[in-house]
């Protein structure tokens, strides 16, 4: 009888509390700068496509609220005995937004897919050699070495269903063009797609099927791309959005001045840099006469880092929140060189020496190019930068736009300077060097973002052995070498790491991760 109390008492607590749930159950708006260009998680490896997919779609990993890796579709995965590479076990009774039920020929399909020509994210596949299906609930990834960080690496690889894509004509990405999968959704997480209207507005609504338990409230998500900061901070204080990324620094104290309101601020793993056309035989937006192109010369690489002021563009632009970057992770990320922990001082007499000393003592003019909705206050930096540069020679004709016109013009080299922000998905350094720093290299997936072709073979040398070495202080001794090089040719100039500021009202319950991705499937609204 007492056990039969129990449970009527537990039944009863357990119905009070769904109850209360629905009850509580809400509308959630909000803002950002950048709309994801697509829906499709293979097409476009950028963060506003990552972060919003990963409410729709998931991978066998995902990442917890510390960043820490747990299981997702794959309940469990384990190094394969006798051969290099990880098997993972997948979760049974996992389906599709439609119904479909999970499987490994899904994940094998994904692979595929992801790892194609026509995909943006298929670097995240460079180590791997074989993908085989061994039963319906397990799939092994063979690697071409022993690579303990393959898990972490697949963090937002997302798994799509075979059978929709191939009968929706949607069985390769579409990243320069479109197809079925760019405007529509079939996952297996915690949101669903109600509608889409790109640059306008897309509404998510709850996942009744999905396999793991609501730590939210919301019962339709509203998103709405803002590219103009005061119109998304007027829209917040005048209680049309509940929570925006990022606010301007400078709006800050406003912020928390107003009854209701609450700042969120933190600092992201994102380090933003300036990228050069390495390869490029001249500059495309040069009023010189000359077929020359001048940052070929790592010497006139060196006199542009000379010539910024970070501590000035912190003051003036950041308000003292960002840190200055001397590589491209920020302290405290696994691999970090301690040994090269400083980047060229501010030093215009510098620059203007070595410019001289390459045979540009009378500078020479470049095309500058930077978003202008993606980053925070990225137009306003590159405005500044472009004075700085110009007070040593450097002419920069200065071009910004919205990053759905920006990936593309890099992608077809267009460009003399970019500016480029990169979190690493591993939070490991291996990731920008696989991304950024290795040569391209299409059959082995390597070098995908490093537009500009910075090309050095002992880096890429480097690489796989940075990605097999298991012993801690030899993997450090590795990349301090490959870090040393880099720096010495000043393969980019990083500039700081990005802060987070996120603003809402005080009844909204949400976590910032350091990777700056929002999951609504952590908002509560009180």
């Amino acid at each position: 009888m007492k056990n039969q109390n129990l449970l009527k008492s537990a039944l009863l607590s357990a119905s009070l509390l769904v109850a209360a749930n629905i009850v509580s159950a809400e509308t959630f708006r909000w803002a950002s700068k950048t709309d994801p260009q697509t829906m499709d998680p293979h097409a476009v490896s950028s963060a506003p496509v990552l972060s919003f997919l990963n409410n729709i779609y998931e991978g066998l990993v995902r990442r917890g609220r510390d960043m820490s890796i747990e299981p997702s579709l794959a309940a469990s995965w384990e190094p394969l005995d006798g051969e290099n590479g990880w098997r993972f076990n997948l979760r049974e009774g996992v389906t599709f937004q439609d119904g479909a039920d999970l499987t490994a020929e899904d994940v094998l399909f994904s692979y595929q897919r992801a790892a194609s020509e026509e995909s943006d994210v298929r670097s995240w596949f460079a180590p791997v050699s074989d993908v085989r299906v061994i039963d319906d609930h397990t799939i092994d990834f063979i690697t071409k070495a022993p690579n303990p960080l393959f898990p972490d690496s697949i963090a937002n690889f997302m798994i799509l269903d075979k059978g929709w894509a191939e009968r929706n004509d949607a069985a390769l990405p579409a990243r320069d063009a479109e197809n079925f999968a760019t405007m529509n959704v079939n996952g297996t997480g915690p949101f669903t797609l109600q509608s889409r209207d790109p640059g306008v507005r897309t509404v998510l609504v709850p996942n009744a099927n999905w396999w793991d338990t609501p730590e939210h409230n919301v019962t339709e998500a509203t998103f709405t791309p803002i590219g103009n900061s005061a119109t998304g901070l007027a829209a917040l204080l005048s209680g049309e959005i509940d929570f925006i990324q990022p606010i301007p620094l400078q709006d800050v104290q406003q912020v928390e001045s107003r009854d209701g309101f609450k700042v969120l601020e933190g600092e992201e793993t994102r380090v933003i840099m300036f990228g050069f056309p390495h390869e490029h035989e001249k500059l495309l937006y040069s009023t010189n006469e000359s077929d020359s192109n001048p940052f070929s010369d790592p010497r006139v690489r060196l006199a542009a880092a000379h010539a910024l002021d970070i501590d000035s563009i912190d003051r003036v632009l950041f308000r003292g929140k960002i840190g200055a970057a001397s590589q491209l992770v920020p302290a405290g990320i696994s691999g970090y060189s301690e040994a090269n922990g400083n980047r060229p001082a501010y030093d215009p007499e510098r620059a203007k020496a070595l410019l001289a000393e390459a045979g540009y003592s009378d500078g020479f003019s470049f095309g500058l190019k930077c978003p202008n909705d993606r980053y925070i206050n990225d137009e306003a930096l590159c405005r500044a930068a472009a004075s700085m540069f110009a007070a040593v020679g450097l002419n920069a004709e200065l071009s910004t736009g919205p990053v759905r016109d920006y990936w593309p013009q890099l992608r077809e080299d267009d460009f003399d300077m970019y500016l480029l922000g990169w979190s690493p998905g591993t939070f490991d350094m291996e990731h920008p060097i696989r991304f950024l720093l290795h040569s391209q290299d299409n059959e082995k997936k390597l070098g995908s973002w490093n537009f500009g072709n910075y090309s050095n073979a002992r880096v890429d040398e480097l690489l796989p052995m940075i990605q097999q070495e298991i012993d801690p202080e030899n993997r450090q001794k590795l990349i301090d070498e490959l870090v040393a090089i880099t720096q010495e040719e000043v393969a980019y100039i990083p500039l700081y790491t990005q802060p987070l500021i996120w603003a809402s009202k005080d009844n909204i319950d949400l976590t910032q991760r350091a990777d700056n991705f929002f999951m609504l499937r952590w908002v509560t609204v009180n």
